[in-house]
């Protein structure tokens, strides 16, 4: 069974007679976290400064339509950088331990794109968790550009709804 959790869902509430209580969700398998976000000229050259990935199909449309593709490209490794936001805005603290990627269909800028991560296996490990994930980036709401799984280990499996600008 899946349980979908986006990153505008604020938190979950139990009533109990006239109380209400907060209650905390827990990452449990199969439970997948999303978030969207639109990759703009800005955002790639902010990254091609920091990676020197000066490669002109990320900033010229001319050389990228003579490589086969429609319009500039957002880097790869940029969008793949989802993932790690996506688990780290719910769970402070975690570390990223492994990631491996297939690069599917071109993001180009302007393209809006959902992170996805889903909880494929959660297990104790020294005195936190170390969850592995599966991972992937849609464009058009189902059209996969990126897939891959992830591991990293999470000092809690308590999730917060951090919405991450």
């Amino acid at each position: 069974m899946m349980r979908m959790v986006s990153n505008r869902i604020a938190s979950n509430f139990l009533s109990s007679n006239k109380f209400c209580s907060k209650a905390e969700p827990t990452l449990k398998v199969g439970d997948v976290l999303q978030q969207r976000r639109i990759f703009t000229i800005e955002d790639v050259v902010e990254y091609s400064k920091v990676s020197k990935d000066m490669n002109p199909l990320h900033f010229d449309t001319e050389c990228a339509q003579i490589a086969g593709f429609q319009d500039r490209l957002v880097h790869g490794m940029l969008v793949a950088s989802l993932f790690p936001r996506i688990i780290s805005s719910h769970f402070p603290g975690a570390v990223y331990v492994s990631q491996n990627l297939q690069f599917r269909q071109p993001v180009y800028v302007e393209d809006e794109i959902v992170g996805e991560v889903q909880a494929l296996n959660i297990r104790n490990f020294k005195q936190n968790y170390l969850a592995k994930f599966t991972t992937r980036c849609f464009k058009k709401d189902s059209l996969i550009v990126l897939d891959g799984e992830a591991t990293a280990i999470l000092p809690y499996l308590s999730w917060q709804s951090h919405i991450v600008e």
